[in-house]
């Protein structure tokens, strides 16, 4: 993979904005500036991170002919207008998921850089995994047989104290769905892509378990005086069917006590079964009638992807630090004209927003609901 030292601007002063631009210097790129919320707060950035610009708004950005790639990191609800505009300015993107808070959205971010002939990723880090990849390649060699089932879990707990709060609590800010949209994507999106399966329809519970939160600013943990009631969810539990009607289920909870950011899925084939643990990055655990074995990450081993992810030596632990330098250093090689699989695009963008809003249909009407491509009518306003 050849990479050319890229120049990227970072919108947005949270913790995934420090994420991006670590990223960013880990793959090869280099931060020419940052734009946080007020020119104060970009000032104070750009000493923080030591980046030349403090950009006073995204406006001085698109004018500014060095910038190659604009990593939008701002809440969910910015994400449309900023990328759009980034775009039509010539600018290639890496925009945070969701990459938008509506199927319309994230189609019309999906036309604008086809037409403007820009590369528009999306941060599906966690294909990125070196052990993912050798998953997929086994059950893309027929290891497992046919999917007979696939179930799984993203749990984290740092929203378990009414206390908790932060901007993705305001549907205005965040969008209808919170837990499902920000990391019930994650696990749909990797399940999908390493199975090679295609979802077709879900029925949905959300559930809120604190009805009143702190209000928040549109930072990332900051809290302000008062409470205000809550609309988005803490818990969701999914069913899927895919397209060759295989059953599938997941939960989804920021309310877990204990635990962090624990993406976890199980395939089961006719043949074997694999688990994942995104907490144990570094073993597979594979499954079989009569034996089953723990698979440790080794770069002089398995499949051919496993071994370009895997950078350090076994025994060396690689992370989510690790896949975030991998996914940019993809996009980067994707701007400079080369063919990347399995790199997450705009497509993938738009399929996240698909399901999002089929589990919002769901958890609405009590129903069976098809992931169709088509916007409902009357949720296009």
């Amino acid at each position: 993979m050849t990479l050319r030292r890229t120049n990227a601007v970072v919108i947005g002063a949270g913790m995934i904005g420090t994420v991006h631009a670590t990223a960013v210097r880990a793959a090869g790129g280099q931060v020419r500036g940052v734009v946080a919320s007020t020119p104060a707060r970009s000032a104070r950035l750009a000493t923080q991170w030591d980046v030349p610009v403090a950009y006073p708004d995204l406006a001085d950005v698109l004018a500014d002919d060095a910038v190659d790639v604009i990593h939008v990191c701002t809440p969910n609800a910015l994400h449309a207008h900023q990328a759009a505009a980034a775009l039509r300015a010539g600018k290639h993107v890496i925009c945070e998921k969701p990459l938008a808070t509506s199927v319309a959205d994230a189609r019309m971010l999906e036309a604008t850089a086809d037409e403007a002939g820009r590369v528009l990723a999306v941060p599906f880090v966690y294909r990125y995994h070196p052990l993912v990849r050798e998953i997929r390649a086994r059950a893309e060699q027929g290891e497992f047989g046919a999917w007979q089932l696939i179930h799984g879990s993203y749990l984290q707990d740092w929203m378990l104290s009414e206390q908790s709060t932060n901007w993705r609590v305001d549907a205005e800010l965040g969008g209808r769905s919170r837990a499902f949209a920000d990391i019930g994507s994650h696990w749909c999106d990797l399940v999908e892509w390493v199975a090679g399966v295609r979802f077709a329809e879900v029925t949905a519970r959300l559930a809120i378990t604190r009805p009143k939160r702190p209000v928040a600013e549109a930072t990332t943990l900051r809290q302000a005086a008062g409470g205000k009631p809550v609309a988005t969810e803490d818990v969701a539990a999914v069913l899927l069917r895919t397209a060759d009607d295989v059953l599938a289920s997941v939960t989804v909870s920021q309310v877990s006590a204990g635990r962090k950011n624990r993406l976890w899925f199980e395939l089961d084939g006719s043949e074997a079964s694999a688990v994942f643990d995104q907490e144990q990055p570094e073993s597979i655990w594979l499954g079989g009638p009569e034996s089953s074995r723990v698979v440790v990450r080794d770069p002089l081993t398995g499949s051919a992807e496993q071994q370009r992810l895997s950078v350090l030596p076994a025994g060396h632990a690689q992370g989510y630090a690790d896949c975030f330098r991998a996914f940019i250093g993809d996009a980067y090689a994707a701007m400079a004209g080369e063919h990347i699989v399995g790199l997450p695009t705009a497509g993938d963008g738009v399929r996240s927003a698909q399901l999002v809003d089929a589990v919002l249909r769901s958890a609405d009407t009590l129903a069976w609901t098809p992931i169709t491509s088509e916007l409902p009518e009357e949720l296009a306003a």
